[in-house]
């Protein structure tokens, strides 16, 4: 969310970036907020006004019992009466226009860094760059379900009676790849001087509302029926809701946070033949980083951040490629996004196993998240990045790593976690 004094200084900046991002529906909002934010200044004066009149005329109204005159003292408590109910009509009309102002600045996006390509969608998005060499093997590379069925790894059909499509059964050596992948993910991050949380798996509307955008809301989001919680899409939600309303002081800066969690979303809309096995589905694992940092810091973090998965990735041997997502790919809260693809061997391109972003003080300011500064209070910035989050990672894991007898090698750093074994299979 946008400073309002931002905007009031430069609506047309403001309008600019609306265009870039190709949501000129969205164009009119900044105009309504100006009136309304004008409106709002002016109930606002005329209530200061109002509230030093009536401390005079109060005043008044003792000196003329004092004198004995109650007729005036009487006129002047009907002008205080008078006043009051002015005062309380202008409350509610600030009130109104408070609300009706805040709706409209959470629907406008926040400014996108001038680096960011202007692209209408995800098919604009520039690639940055690339690490290790993506192999395409002499010998045919099953689908990723057709893999895991071979090793008794997963249970689909089972599922689908269970809990319907979207859902899965890991199990054996797939279930504990999985469970390996995420252990090795979270000790990697420790060793990078990152804390490690379990964080609620559940959050209220107001941190949902801090997070993300309305509409991302009612895509991703499950409700608890009956409660004012929400399952998260994410541990980032849980994670950045932790500083919601505090004000940190910058010896406690940056906040490198490192943390784990089920994720639960809809998955609105996902369709096609990728959408099927476990690249689009309702409940995944996820170790997720998190920083909370001073402004001036945020846009190297952006670059430890997406770097960190691409590490991750290549100590595995997965081949990927860093991918700046364009304007018009950008969620209205970010200021800056890089996507990391990695390798599929079967489909012979890219596909997304996580995305790094920069969220300025978007959330910070939704939120309440401030810093204690020498010259007075400031918000923070946030940043988000995906470690890993199998078993989406799975696929690329077991493309690249499946050796030409059907067997699936193990990468030295998991070994530990998968009972010294070499290969499955």
């Amino acid at each position: 969310m946008l400073d309002i004094k931002f905007v009031r200084s430069n609506p047309e900046a403001v309008k600019e970036n609306i265009r870039k991002k190709f949501q000129d529906e969205k164009l009119v909002l900044v105009d309504e907020v100006l009136d309304m934010d004008e409106q709002f200044r002016a109930a606002k004066s005329r209530g200061d006004a109002l509230r030093a009149q009536r401390n005079a005329i109060s005043k008044q109204i003792g000196m003329h019992m004092s004198k004995g005159e109650k007729d005036l003292a009487e006129q002047a408590k009907a002008q205080v009466a008078q006043i009051a109910q002015e005062l309380e009509d202008l409350q509610v009309r600030e009130q109104e226009l408070t609300e009706q102002i805040r709706k409209r600045m959470l629907v406008i996006p926040q400014i996108i860094d001038p680096s960011v390509p202007v692209g209408k969608d995800d098919s604009e998005n520039v690639e940055v760059c690339r690490y290790g060499d993506p192999v395409v093997p002499d010998y045919e590379v099953p689908y990723h379900v057709d893999i895991m069925e071979r090793l008794n790894g997963i249970d689909l059909d089972s599922a689908r009676k269970t809990s319907g499509n979207g859902f899965y059964y890991l199990c054996g050596d797939i279930a504990r790849l999985h469970s390996a992948i995420l252990s090795y993910a979270r000790d990697f991050m420790i060793d990078r001087g990152f804390t490690y949380y379990i964080p609620p798996f559940m959050i209220r509307s107001g941190v949902v509302t801090g997070v993300m955008s309305f509409a991302e809301m009612e895509n991703m989001m499950y409700k608890i029926e009956g409660e004012d919680l929400y399952l998260i899409g994410t541990s980032e939600h849980s994670m950045i809701g932790k500083f919601a309303d505090t004000i940190l002081d910058e010896s406690a800066l940056p906040q490198a946070l490192t943390s784990y969690s089920p994720c639960f979303r809809k998955e609105v809309g996902a369709h096609g033949i990728e959408e099927r096995g476990v690249y689009r589905i309702h409940q995944f694992e996820k170790q997720e980083m998190i920083v909370v940092c001073q402004p001036e810091d945020s846009a190297d973090w952006f670059v430890k951040l997406y770097t960190n998965t691409v590490d991750f990735f290549r100590s595995l041997d997965i081949p990927v490629r860093t991918l700046e997502c364009c304007s018009g790919d950008l969620a209205d809260l970010k200021v800056k996004s890089i996507d990391v693809e990695a390798w599929s061997p079967r489909q012979q391109k890219y596909f997304e196993v996580g995305s790094c972003s920069n969220l300025g003080d978007a959330q910070a300011r939704r939120l309440g998240i401030r810093i204690k500064g020498k010259d007075g209070n400031f918000f923070a910035h946030t940043l988000n990045n995906t470690v890993v989050a199998p078993p989406r990672m799975l696929i690329a894991f077991l493309e690249n790593n499946l050796q030409a007898d059907g067997k699936i090698r193990i990468p030295a750093p998991l070994r530990m976690y998968m009972g010294g074994k070499e290969y499955l299979g």
